[in-house]
């Protein structure tokens, strides 16, 4: 497995049961997102760092005071919504996913075509997803950040290199390794979109 992706939670390895999608390894896999945009290593994003560490530790703090009742995404969601005027929990974890769509959509892009760019593929996220909820402003500072971005090559090549020395991990592996994590963060997107907009929650872009 290429070394970045073996250092932190794949979101295959995410529990999915019928009571839904268990937080705290929702929450591990999300962190790995931060890591693979800190890999980028542009400033411009550290906007979307902030925000994805931000909402991520909303959510970590609803489930540390209230741990039995937020095993999982689905009950966080609805013991917040029947319990407490105010819903900082869902709304950092609606956040979260928006953010994460706008990974995966930049992602896939990628992914589907190797001659895309790494600042088209991101571009193209951004525009299915966040850009929708952003203001003039903040859709200014993202349109820096998306002409930022490294070369593609620069990028894969990080994702495979292994920091200790040994030989990097071949590309059809990696990106083999890639759409399986992508898979699986589609299928939590999925169903928690759903969630959302079946128990008006909120809306979230795909």
């Amino acid at each position: 497995m290429a070394p970045f992706l073996e250092s932190v939670r794949s979101f295959a390895d995410v529990p999915i049961t019928a009571d839904g999608v268990d937080t705290l390894a929702f929450l591990e896999a999300s962190e790995g997102v931060v890591k693979l945009f800190k890999l980028l290593e542009n400033p411009a994003f550290k906007p979307v760092v902030d925000d994805l560490e931000g909402n991520i530790t909303k959510v970590r703090t609803r489930y540390n005071s209230h741990p039995s009742q937020s095993s999982t995404l689905e009950l966080l969601l609805f013991t917040e919504h029947t319990t407490e005027k105010k819903q900082p929990a869902s709304g950092g974890l609606m956040w979260l996913l928006r953010g994460l769509a706008f990974t995966f959509r930049a992602l896939q892009a990628a992914q589907t075509n190797i001659q895309t760019k790494l600042s088209e593929a991101f571009t193209e996220g951004y525009e299915k997803t966040l850009k929708g909820y952003h203001n003039f402003v903040v859709k200014g500072i993202f349109a820096v950040a998306m002409t930022a971005c490294p070369y593609r090559k620069t990028f894969y090549d990080k994702l495979a290199s292994d920091p200790a020395g040994g030989p990097p991990v071949p590309a059809d592996k990696l990106s083999e390794e890639l759409n399986v994590w992508l898979t699986a963060l589609e299928k939590i997107l999925v169903r928690m979109k759903k969630v959302y907009e079946e128990k008006k929650y909120g809306d979230v872009r795909m």
